[in-house]
């Protein structure tokens, strides 16, 4: 078939958490462990698995059309790709990741500029030579391997810059934060040349709609349930929905049907009222997708 598209999955923590979404979304991942090439019921569709670190040189190069990959990877390798849209997993987290500045407790330095000649050890350190070549703070950045907080620790170097979502690992080691440099959270990265091509255009905001729709669905269920028309005001009240309640007349009754989406969460709480209130048959279904447009033209 000679429309394709490369779509790069990512490898690691992202992995299983994307194959899932693809199910949900109405697409069939699988995934060998002695294989990069995953399969997909998508005659029109070519996976590849990809570290998010390396994602954004291959969106660029065009050996992938489309990926997924942390905001992060995307800056360190200052990739010159389209980025379509965020992919906020509720499974990993639903937080942005941030990348901050760190320095030990009782260190003297308050802000940036405060570390003029430094050492700073991390892993993005393209985007942190960057950030700080752009405030004309001359600095030297180290990559390291890993264990990195222990680095400032040990005094083998003057700050770090580091991932965290809370800070309680960075607290717990007795550092402190001075600023955030960037908050990330997964994006949908696109090749120029793909996007420019009506055909690729056309499937990648297709996969998009239906990626963004699955995820809008977790934790949000139906709800629906019959109620004496006189008692449509009250219920609707109480009812949390994404927009307002659907309100249908029984053929031949003074009673009405009323249906909304809302939080999983939240039917614990308002069931109760709402039978105080006079609903009855209530009914509570789940959802694969709630569906809008992902990506704007």
């Amino acid at each position: 078939m000679s429309n394709v598209l490369k779509f790069g999955i990512p490898k690691g923590s992202l992995e299983e958490a994307t194959v899932d979404l693809f199910k949900q979304a109405g697409w069939k991942v699988g995934i060998s462990s002695r294989s990069y090439f995953p399969t997909i019921d998508d005659e029109e569709m070519n996976c590849k698995l990809i570290r998010p670190q390396e994602m954004g040189k291959y969106v660029e190069r065009g050996t992938i059309d489309v990926g997924i990959a942390g905001r992060d990877w995307v800056r360190e390798n200052d990739s010159d790709v389209i980025e379509a849209c965020e992919m906020v997993y509720s499974k990993v987290s639903r937080r942005p990741v941030r990348w901050v500045l760190v320095v030990a407790q009782d260190s003297k330095v308050q802000r940036p500029e405060d570390l003029h000649g430094a050492t700073i050890s991390t892993e993005l350190v393209g985007f942190t030579k960057r950030y700080f070549a752009e405030r004309n703070i001359p600095v030297t950045v180290e990559f390291s391997w890993g264990a990195t907080e222990a680095k400032v620790v040990d005094g083998l170097c003057d700050a770090i810059v580091e991932v965290t979502e809370t800070g309680s690992t960075i607290r717990a080691n007795n550092l402190r934060i001075v600023c955030d440099l960037m908050e990330s959270v997964p994006v949908l990265i696109v090749n120029k040349a793909a996007w420019a091509d009506p055909w690729k255009r056309a499937k990648i905001q297709q996969i998009a709609t239906l990626l963004k729709s699955a995820l809008a669905a977790e934790g949000m269920v139906g709800i629906k349930m019959n109620a004496p028309n006189d008692r449509v005001e009250k219920i609707t009240k109480v009812l949390p929905s994404l927009n307002n309640p659907t309100v249908a007349h029984l053929y031949n009754s003074d009673w009405v049907s009323i249906e909304s989406v809302l939080p999983e969460k939240e039917v614990r709480r308002i069931v109760p009222e709402l039978i105080k209130l006079g609903a009855e048959g209530i009914v509570e279904y789940p959802l694969s997708k709630i569906i809008q447009p992902a990506i704007m033209d």
